[in-house]
Formats: C-alpha cells, structure tokens, sequence
C-alpha cells in the first residue's frame, strides 16, 4: 500500500529547540486517509506481526510486564481507549495549551505508541483490538509536544523552551521504569543539549530505562538524531516484516537494537485501527520489550538491561553490528532467559558519561544530492513524533466517546 511519506525534517532558522519540539510533533495527523473496506475486528490481531516477530508471546509465559511502570513522553495518551482501559495512571501536561479531548489533533501519536506497548485489546476475553507488547504494565503519559495538525503549534513559538527535559526528570521522579521516547531532533540544526542530556543522566541513575527512536532520516542524510544518540540511551532502528532495513530509518553509530517499523497496526483515539510505519513504532516495540525484562529482573540497571538487550538480539549483521540495525532485532525472551544468570549491578554504574564522539557529527558520509523544490510537502524541522499513519482505515470499533 503506498505511503505517503512526508515526516522528513528540515532545519529552520530562528526557532528554539523547543519551538521545533512542539511545531514538528506529527505530521501523520496531515495525511489523507486512503479508503478501504472495513476489516473484521478480530482481523486486527492477524495484522500485528510486530508481536510475532520478536518472540513477545514466548516472553510472555514468564511475564506479561505486570508491576512495571513505562512513561510515554509524547503528545498525550487517550486513557479511556478500550485497548488501554484501566492501564493509563494520571499524567503530567508540560505544553498547557493545544488540542483537547475531542478534537482530531490531540493524542494520536502518544496513544498509538501506548497501543504498540501497553494495549490489552477489548471485548470478550480481550480479543478484539491491539495487544501491545507488554500488556500487563501501566502507562504514565506525559504530554510534551504537539500533534503535527494541532492549530496552537504558531503559539508554540512564543513558549519557554524544556518540555523534553522535564518530562523525562519527572517521569523518573515518578518512578517510571522504562521511558519511551519516540520522537526526535534529526534536523540540520540538532545538537546535544546540555538539559536534555542531564536529564537522561538523572533518569539513568534513578533506575530508569531511556528508550528513543533513531530517527526518520535514512533518505535524507541519516543526520544525527536526538535524544536517541545521548549516552546511554537504547536507541531503536527500524525493520519491516521480513527483518529488512527499512530505508527510512537513520542509519548511525548509537543503533542498539532494531525492531517493527513498517506497517504497525496502530490505535487512535477515533476508536479506529490504521497502519504506520516510523522508528517512533520500532522504539515503542523495545520499550514493551523492556518491560518484561524489567518484570522478569526487576534488579538489573538501565546499563545491564542496554548489554542484554544487545548480547540477545537475534539475526544480527555480519560482524555483530552495524548502523542499520544495531546488534540485530530486539527479542525480549532470550534476554529473559539470558537475564536470570546476572546480578544487579551498582546502580550508579547506571549514568552513561559522554565519549568524544557524541559531540561530533558521526562517521562522515558523502553529501547526497537534494530532491527538487516542491516535491515533497514542506514541514517544520527539529523534534517531532517519528511515525507516519500512511495507510489506511482497517477498522472502526464503535462511536467515539468523548
């Protein structure tokens, strides 16, 4: 099915890095929606090959991620959807103003990545809908940038700039386990920042796992994304349905691991199920996977659970890394089974200090050529939600509430 792929960033000049944090948000919300023929609601479930593909059910006979808390810091998370009933704790707004509940603009992204994570389906015994990786565990949203359509984004302009920093420092205050972070700055102007990286150094030493995506960039230069290439940070590559790189993804030194990106069933608040495709979904994915992890060790580091993660990824490349796919795809029950054979290590052990090359550009690559002017629809560059809802409508589960 063709995708419409228009999530490219660009940098713009003038703006903070939060006005880009906020502008950028989602561009899927600006997509035309291609018509299909409605699909049964039980025929979600044969649509989610992401699941499958790493061994999530075989993980789920130890631990379906229960006790675990994840912090999904994105554009908000619709907590009465049927698939994420009764799993979504209160959360934290850092924007303050934008789409509310009951408009198109307002969390879309976050309860998609929610969906891919956490969602536990609906209807007798739960059949119908999504089920997320770890269905067992709880989501703490936090709601940090603004979905693509969402009319407040020329405000954002005029806003004071730390929403990505604070979120992630008080989602660790929270106690949150893992914090997924699909999203990203790969703009031409993307840089460490000082508050951000401090932030995930804090997350690190309180226990936190800090899981980003790598980036939407891999057709347009594979620029340096952030907050995916932070020290310590698992950052997330994207694959398709055959274990293949999907040509999107950017391809740089800090891929960990690599997981399902390409057409992602996904759940919005419409109460309707669509296909996407972006690194946001393949971090999403790692996030769950590190749920059960967690709830399986719940004693282990963010550092030890990286290691793992990356010592049991399955079909990795030849020479056991590269900048496509990391150490290979991400499969939760080998690092459970693995895990067990490990001691908690000193939990300040967790804060990962920086190595020279986080503040370089990467390994140099040759300059590609720039596509024509008009032919791609122009969007604003810096941090944003890396997926694109480019499919289409699979099926509608009911009237919308709210």
């Amino acid at each position: 099915m063709k995708h419409t792929r228009t999530d490219r960033t660009t940098g713009t000049p003038g703006p903070t890095r939060t006005a880009r944090l906020l502008l950028a948000a989602l561009t899927a919300t600006a997509l035309a929606l291609l018509p299909a023929a409605p699909a049964r609601a039980d025929g979600i479930r044969a649509r989610q090959w992401g699941n499958e593909a790493i061994n999530a059910e075989q993980a789920w006979r130890t631990t379906k991620g229960e006790g675990v808390t994840v912090a999904v810091l994105d554009t908000g998370v619709d907590e009465t959807h049927p698939d994420l009933a009764g799993s979504v704790l209160p959360g934290k707004d850092l924007i303050g103003f934008g789409a509310r509940r009951g408009d198109r603009a307002w969390a879309r992204h976050g309860t998609a990545m929610a969906g891919i994570i956490a969602g536990h389906g609906h209807g007798p015994g739960g059949g119908d809908g999504v089920i997320g990786v770890a269905p067992g565990v709880r989501i703490l949203p936090v709601r940090v940038i603004l979905e693509g359509a969402d009319k407040a984004r020329v405000r954002a302009r005029q806003t004071r700039g730390g929403a990505l920093a604070q979120g992630i420092r008080w989602a660790a205050d929270q106690g949150a386990d893992v914090i997924n972070l699909s999203l990203g700055d790969d703009s031409e102007s993307a840089h460490p920042e000082a508050a951000e990286d401090a932030a995930v150094q804090y997350a690190l030493a309180k226990g936190a796992v800090v899981v980003a995506s790598a980036g939407n960039g891999g057709e347009k230069g594979d620029r340096v994304s952030y907050p995916a290439a932070y020290p310590g940070v698992i950052a997330v590559t994207a694959v398709d349905r055959f274990g293949a790189h999907a040509p999107f993804s950017t391809s740089r030194w800090y891929a960990t691991v690599s997981a399902p990106g390409v057409n992602v069933v996904i759940a919005d608040p419409d109460r309707k199920y669509y296909e996407g495709w972006g690194t946001s979904a393949a971090a999403a994915f790692v996030s769950g996977a590190v749920a059960l992890v967690r709830a399986a060790h719940p004693g282990l580091t963010p550092s030890q659970i990286k290691k793992l993660l990356a010592d049991t990824a399955r079909d990795g490349p030849e020479g056991g890394r590269d900048d496509d796919k990391g150490y290979g795809m991400v499969d939760p029950a080998a690092a459970i089974e693995a895990g067990a054979a490990l001691r908690p290590a000193d939990l300040k052990a967790a804060a990962a200090g920086y190595g020279r090359e986080y503040f370089g550009p990467g390994p140099r690559r040759e300059p590609e050529p720039e596509e024509p002017a008009g032919l791609v629809a122009p969007v604003t560059g810096g941090v944003g939600a890396l997926l694109v809802v480019g499919a289409a409508v699979l099926w509608r589960g009911g009237r919308r509430t709210g």
